[in-house]
């Protein structure tokens, strides 16, 4: 039997046991009602989706570039943002207009060498991303409770059974595990930021461009490096998905209003995100720049120095604890991110122990090798370039859902606006160029 059926927008509509089958429309919403009751049905998917922009390898980046830098990356942390504020709106579009997730749409559209080649770099991409979390958990699991790094690398492999746990009591539970992580990372920065006490008129400063942004290489690289920690592919692959948990309808009007609140949700969550990224670099440029601590880039560096110049004892207990939840909820979204990839792009359908197993054997292979080999001095490094690596696949993942939403044929009454299609053909070109410019910058130095 076909796994799909043709419809009148030119999209093969999906069977239910494609992409996450057990949790698609499984989620009620308000029909009717206020809109905040509404808003609230629809809550859940955006802060799933902000997780990512938050984890562990966005830390490193951030307290790199905050370290020595101080202030000036700011500006690049807020347009990755709005990038993404735009890039996750056209996901939601995609999903609500054709019932299809991005992989899936990929099949579809492209010829097989095509869509394999974008599958191949949808799983770099989600490597990449679980490369940053093994380091993440594994050195806040050191930071906490003295867990040799080595340890906590093999530790980390064993959060499938919280993937199964939290799938077997149903998705709104995952949303709920998700979200009350969220806020206590919020609340440990929040104190930190308090005792750092940063001059507010350069924090403002910094949201203003330079020219050394993109003209200083290492600069540059430190921005790249931001930008795939907050516009990650495997992002754009996930909200595709989950965002048709949600039993929407299938009337224009029921997609219409759906489209609207999804877009609300993610809007919402990208911006808390956004706060939490500039928390961590506001707080490496107040403590650690302006104190001439301008090179740490080791999570653990910035462990140790917290204390003492904070002048606050539980400083790096919270900073590890934010640390540990970013590690733990990176895991959740990126097993679904990997389950809908491997689906989408392949039809090939793993329970999820299976695929977490997968994608978390081969992150520990390098994450294992460097920590073995290096310890905690290579671990910054490594989580740098897991960020740059996601900001070179990010094309691959962009140029498609571009393509897709700005497609009139295929996205029916929802295709993009003129102004939105243009705005998304504008990101894509930024981010190309700056691709290039990286790797001209890195090949002929």
């Amino acid at each position: 039997m076909p796994d799909t059926v043709q419809t009148t927008t030119g999209w093969k509509e999906p069977r239910r046991e494609a992409s996450l089958a057990d949790v698609y429309r499984s989620v009620p919403v308000k029909a009717t009602g206020s809109s905040w009751r509404r808003i609230l049905s629809f809550l859940g998917p955006g802060y799933m989706v902000a997780v990512g922009y938050m984890d562990p390898g966005n830390w490193a980046t951030s307290i790199a570039g905050g370290s020595k830098f101080g202030y000036a990356l700011l500006f690049v942390a807020l347009v990755s943002n709005i990038m993404a504020i735009v890039l996750q709106s056209l996901c939601a579009r995609l999903a609500i207009a054709s019932g299809r997730d991005l992989a899936q749409a990929c099949r579809d559209a492209f010829p097989r060498p095509v869509s394999f080649v974008l599958w191949v770099m949808a799983e770099i991409a989600i490597i990449a991303t679980d490369i940053a979390e093994v380091v993440g958990t594994a050195i806040g699991l050191n930071l906490i409770f003295g867990i040799p790094l080595e340890l906590g690398v093999v530790i980390t492999a064993l959060d499938v059974f919280l993937i199964l746990y939290l799938q077997k009591l149903g998705f709104r539970w995952i949303e709920a595990f998700v979200i009350a992580l969220l806020w206590v990372i919020a609340a440990c920065f929040l104190v930190q930021i308090i005792y750092a006490d940063p001059q507010w008129g350069a924090v403002l400063q910094g949201f203003i461009p330079t020219r050394d942004i993109v003209t200083n290489p290492d600069m540059l690289y430190l921005a790249l490096g931001i930008l795939g920690a907050t516009v990650m592919p495997h992002n754009l692959y996930l909200h595709s998905g989950i965002v048709q948990t949600r039993a929407y309808g299938d009337t224009i009007v029921e997609r219409r209003a759906a489209l609207k609140f999804a877009t609300i949700d993610s809007t919402v969550a990208l911006t808390f995100a956004l706060f939490v990224n500039a928390a961590i670099l506001i707080l490496a440029a107040a403590s650690f720049h302006s104190t001439g601590h301008q090179d740490v880039a080791e999570l653990g560096d910035a462990y140790r120095l917290l204390a003492p110049i904070l002048g606050l004892a539980i400083a790096p207990m919270l900073f590890g604890v934010a640390l540990l939840c970013c590690g733990l909820n990176s895991t959740v979204t990126a097993t679904l991110a990997g389950q809908i990839v491997m689906e989408g792009f392949l039809n090939i359908k793993l329970p999820p122990w299976a695929r977490r197993l997968l994608t978390r054997g081969l992150a520990i292979i390098p994450a294992a090798v460097v920590t073995f080999w290096y310890g905690d001095a290579g671990t910054a490094k490594l989580l740098i370039l897991t960020q740059v690596v996601l900001s070179l696949q990010l094309p691959f993942a962009v140029v498609p859902l571009v393509m897709f939403t700005a497609n009139a044929e295929k996205m029916g009454a929802l295709v993009a606006p003129r102004w939105l299609q243009g705005l998304a053909f504008g990101i894509a070109a930024i981010i190309i160029v700056l691709n290039i410019k990286l790797l001209a910058d890195f090949v002929l130095a």
